[in-house]
């Protein structure tokens, strides 16, 4: 297989690399850290986003709709000469056809990762919850310790502009396990968050069949590294820990709040804005920590990021300020604004474990918690409603929007209401179905108090309900509609 960094493609000023759904927040993160490598870098997606007219302010060339005359030479860049896709686009696809016909380098998104990770110091954040905070507070910690990490992130982090920072390294990746081909990756440092049973089942091209096959791949992923970082707190499936995943990894380190942890957080402290903690090492120590995000995983995920420091030989004291002034990255536990004195916070949160965690960050602040649900996939919502009913139930008030589909087809008796139903037979009295989400904004717009907390919750795009709720109203109110 095609290999970028090489003697194949010695210079990066002749080689055009063309990604397919340049769109998207890992592509994306792709294009900005190749054209910082000095390659030519253009790239097609089906629709415009701020995403890509944030590339093409960048210098990045972004043709929308997917044609094979992408592949020619144009506006003085050259021919392309190496094509990136997913795996989960066909080779019959008529681009990677007329890549493979013009004898052009067709590699895959994991592929290309790969050699990232490879290429020098490498750390790669695995795990079902938590990757994109982790791996955005490590980069994050390395940069504030003085060192230059480059960092492939799946959202935007604030103190870099971007999903994607450039630098001498470590190099910091974000690793997604919905991708099968994750397993065969190596890195340095593993940092492996946390083991359930997403992206398994369905019709998926890279999904997984079984959460057993799902979690060998974490197995095999961590035993190609030179070190793990787990955390030996989690209680998954079964109650099952991370032990048994990382036990072909010939150096197991680990963090929590557990006894024997090697790194570990100690008279953790939370308050309304977040949690302050003490690091210490084999029980030595390292300093003062702080997270400015309430709920105790994001305060494990800061353990992590100063774990890694350690390691990496960075300044803890800095890495612990830059950890504190850290809001986190785009979509988790993003402040939007305020509406009548109320907190609008805006989470990727989509499956259980995520529903809690977030629940809980957000009764950590004291207010009243008034949580807006959209649901992500019909498979998803066939496999967990019983489970998403019952993570929202600690919630004060629960909106749930339709499914979004995600380009599934429904799934008959699958829909929205099962998970209030749920709740309400379970004993919550504020939980309802809303199919307009206009009605919803309306709704909070009327009843949005100063000890209230939105969190707009969901992996689809319930992110603007959040935004159009901090937006100044147009036009008065129409009469108010109850939910069904």
């Amino acid at each position: 297989m095609t290999k970028l960094f090489t003697a194949e493609h010695p210079s990066p000023r002749d080689t055009h690399i063309h990604l397919m759904g340049i769109g998207g927040i890992g592509v994306s993160a792709f294009a900005r850290l190749l054209k910082a490598r000095g390659y030519h870098v253009s790239g097609c997606d089906a629709q415009a986003s701020e995403l890509t007219r944030q590339l093409e302010a960048e210098g990045i060339t972004v043709q929308l709709g997917h044609d094979a005359a992408h592949l020619q030479a144009h506006s003085g860049e050259p021919a392309v000469s190496v094509l990136v896709a997913s795996e989960a686009v066909p080779k019959t696809h008529p681009e990677v056809c007329a890549a493979l016909d013009a004898g052009i380098s067709v590699l895959p998104r994991m592929q290309l990762l790969a050699e990232l990770l490879e290429a020098g110091p490498s750390v790669g954040v695995i795990g079902t919850h938590g990757k994109t905070t982790t791996s955005s507070m490590i980069a994050v910690a390395l940069a504030g310790a003085g060192l230059d990490p480059a960092a492939f992130v799946g959202g935007i982090v604030p103190e870099f502009g971007a999903n994607a920072r450039a630098g001498q390294g470590p190099f910091v990746a974000e690793v997604d396990e919905s991708d099968r081909r994750f397993a065969q990756l190596s890195c340095e440092t593993a940092v492996f968050t946390n083991a359930e049973d997403d992206h398994v089942g369905g019709n998926q091209a890279t999904y997984w069949e079984t959460v057993e096959e799902q979690h060998a791949g974490f197995a095999q992923f961590v035993s190609q590294a030179k070190r793990v970082l787990y955390y030996a707190d989690w209680q998954g499936l079964e109650g099952r820990s991370l032990e048994h995943l990382v036990a072909g990894c010939a150096e197991q380190l680990s963090y929590g709040v557990a006894e024997g942890c090697t790194y570990r957080a100690e008279n953790l402290r939370p308050d309304p804005g977040g949690t302050s903690f003490t690091v210490t090492c084999r029980g030595e120590v390292l300093g003062q920590a702080r997270v400015s995000l309430p709920g105790h995983h994001n305060a494990m995920n800061a353990l992590a990021a100063l774990a890694v420091t350690h390691l990496y030989g960075g300044d803890f004291g800095r890495a612990a300020l830059a950890l504190a002034a850290f809001k986190g990255p785009g979509r988790r536990w993003q402040h939007i604004g305020e509406l009548h004195g109320a907190q609008v916070v805006d989470d990727y949160a989509h499956n259980p474990t995520k529903l809690q965690a977030a629940v809980q960050a957000a009764q950590q602040t004291g207010r009243r918690v008034r949580v807006v649900f959209q649901p992500h996939r019909y498979l998803r919502t066939q496999q967990s409603w019983p489970r998403l009913a019952d993570a929202l139930m600690s919630a004060d008030e629960v909106m749930v929007l339709d499914i979004a589909a995600a380009g599934e087809l429904p799934i008959e008796g699958i829909h929205s209401q099962l998970i209030v139903d749920r709740m309400s037979s379970s004993g919550h009295t504020s939980a309802s179905y809303w199919p307009q989400r206009g009605d919803v904004v309306d709704y909070l717009r009327r009843t949005a108090g100063e000890g209230d907390i939105i969190v707009t919750m969901g992996a689809g795009d319930v992110w603007q309900l959040a935004r159009q709720l901090v937006e100044p109203a147009d036009e008065p109110l129409p009469p108010l509609k109850e939910a069904r």
